[in-house]
């Protein structure tokens, strides 16, 4: 059976957006120091580097057959003949997206990084690169070891990135994401090697053709997900983002919240609906139901944040409650939500961190109470900052509106219940997002945060306006012509949808279990309500 459609444009495209990066950071290496301190060249040097990385990436979104289900511009290479290992690289709609956030989100990391990192700029761009060139790799890689590796590689960088140029607690903060999502890798291997043993490949297009028993399915499942959750994060296993967002520098905040996360997504994507189907099923009321939990309670606890750095970091676990919603609906509507709003959120939340960390090099706190009163003397500012707001809860006309009404509609189509239950959480988005606005506009009723004569000259320059009208055309791209964009993700989904569809159809027993989950969790919501 063909899984491929091999890469014609003459060079091997996607390796070059792989390589492109990291041979950039092996040239880093080489740049002049200055005792430390960041230099011009070693600023410009890391922009160039991730633009270039950009430009080379935008063929993939350019010549991308958007009717076929297909991986495209595919490259499949001998790698460790004895264990049937290949490089074997591709996209297909489901991908794609992601690895366009990732090439464009790390211009944006860079030109946020010029101010904000003032020691060790050449490590710091040395980090970066290496963590573009891993995050590309795992939504391109189609063979299980392949995407492992990248999936460990990049939790070496991003934990010096916490650690080295983090604030008072980076060694807890590090640690602590270090130690959980190592813990979901352990997980990881140990599923991709017994899946090799069971199927005699590593090739994922070739495994979502196996079928596995049920009870296999569920060992499997179980497993994914625990790496996949920990990574998205969904309640409870949300406490080291947090923690992690906090202590990054914003730079790395950035990279947190527009790509990190969305691997969590892209693996339940990826493995667990297609090769678990009936696993998939049977738990799916149970995420569901996690899913709706982590909607509330991300909301809930950022409206209660002083902390705004805290507020945006409870924030993405609310939203990506919406996204891991779309994807147990297990439906085209569902999935292709999913998927658009995981870009929204990297768009969204990213410019969220990249605004406070341009907020944080002029104030130094982090507190809403220090940050406020700012409507006269940072007006170009408070206009993005205001911009990504309304995105960050579902405005209509910017980009996470989308997202949100086409989850919320898959939903609703599956049970009125399970889309009310949503509903408190779109709530919360607004009464946190707009609450923050209001009093970083305007000084609160005691007076705190009046403006003064030492924030004359505060407002946006031109590199730091430019870096967020960037982030602000896709807010609105994508909010008033969705159609650009979702129309990449149709086939696969498509395609994921009926792989599902034909899973479950061979595994019976998985329906009435599966139907017994939901009417529990129905019963359990409407006591609820």
């Amino acid at each position: 059976m063909d899984y491929l459609i091999y890469n014609t444009l003459g060079y091997p495209v996607i390796s070059s957006v792989l390589l492109l990066p990291l041979a950039g950071a092996l040239i880093t290496l080489l740049l002049p120091d200055r005792e430390g301190k960041a230099t011009s060249a070693q600023k410009v040097w890391g922009f160039l580097v991730t633009l270039v990385t950009a430009l080379a990436a935008l063929p993939l979104f350019t010549h991308f057959n958007r009717a076929s289900h297909l991986y495209q511009f595919a490259e499949d290479h001998s790698w460790i003949s004895a264990f049937n290992i290949n490089y074997t690289v591709g996209v297909d709609g489901i991908s794609l997206l992601l690895v366009m956030l990732t090439a464009l989100i790390m211009p944006v990391v860079m030109l946020c990084s010029f101010n904000y990192i003032g020691q060790r700029h050449k490590e710091f761009v040395f980090c970066v690169l290496l963590m573009e060139t891993f995050m590309l790799g795992v939504f391109v890689s189609l063979n299980t070891i392949l995407f492992f590796i990248f999936w460990e590689a990049m939790l070496i960088p991003m934990y010096l990135l916490i650690a080295v140029w983090g604030g008072e607690r980076r060694d807890y903060a590090a640690i602590k994401f270090f130690l959980y999502t190592l813990l979901g890798s352990v997980f990881l291997i140990i599923t991709m090697v017994s899946i090799y043993i069971k199927t005699g490949t590593f090739f994922i297009p070739a495994i979502m053709e196996h079928s596995f028993s049920l009870k296999y399915q569920v060992l499997i499942f179980l497993a994914l997900a625990l790496a996949f959750a920990i990574k998205i994060p969904m309640f409870p296993l949300h406490t080291w983002l947090p923690a992690a967002h906090v202590e990054a520098p914003a730079p790395g905040s950035v990279i947190l919240a527009a790509v990190l996360l969305k691997m969590g997504g892209y693996g339940f994507l990826r493995f667990c609906i297609p090769i678990a189907p009936g696993a998939t099923q049977l738990f799916a009321p149970a995420f569901i139901t996690i899913s709706i939990i982590s909607i509330i309670a991300g909301g809930y606890l950022a409206l209660g944040q002083t902390d705004m750095k805290k507020l945006i970091a409870y924030s993405s676990v609310g939203h990506m409650g919406f996204v891991t919603l779309g994807i147990f609906m297990v439906s085209a509507m569902g999935i292709r939500g999913a998927i658009l709003q995981m870009v929204n959120h990297g768009i969204t939340t990213g410019a969220l961190f990249v605004c406070l960390g341009l907020l944080y090099e002029r104030t130094h706190s982090r507190e809403i109470a220090d940050n406020s009163a700012l409507g006269r003397s940072m007006p170009l500012f408070l206009t993005f900052f205001v911009i990504f707001s309304l995105s960050s809860f579902g405005f209509p006309g910017t980009n996470s509106f989308v997202g949100e009404v086409m989850i919320l509609i898959a939903a609703f189509k599956a049970n009125p219940l399970i889309g009310g239950a949503a509903i408190p959480g779109a709530v919360l988005a607004a009464a946190y997002m707009l609450r923050l606005t209001q009093k970083m506009i305007w000084a609160d009723d005691n007076g705190h945060g009046k403006a003064d004569a030492n924030r004359a000259g505060w407002d946006l320059n031109l590199r730091e306006t430019g870096t967020l009208a960037f982030l602000a055309l896709f807010v609105f791209w994508i909010g008033l012509a969705p159609a650009t964009f979702l129309s990449i993700t149709d086939a696969s989904v498509t395609h994921l949808v009926r792989q599902y569809q034909d899973g479950i159809s061979h595994i019976p027993q998985a329906q009435g279990a599966g139907h017994a989950w939901l009417f529990s969790m129905t019963t359990f919501i409407k006591g609820l309500i």
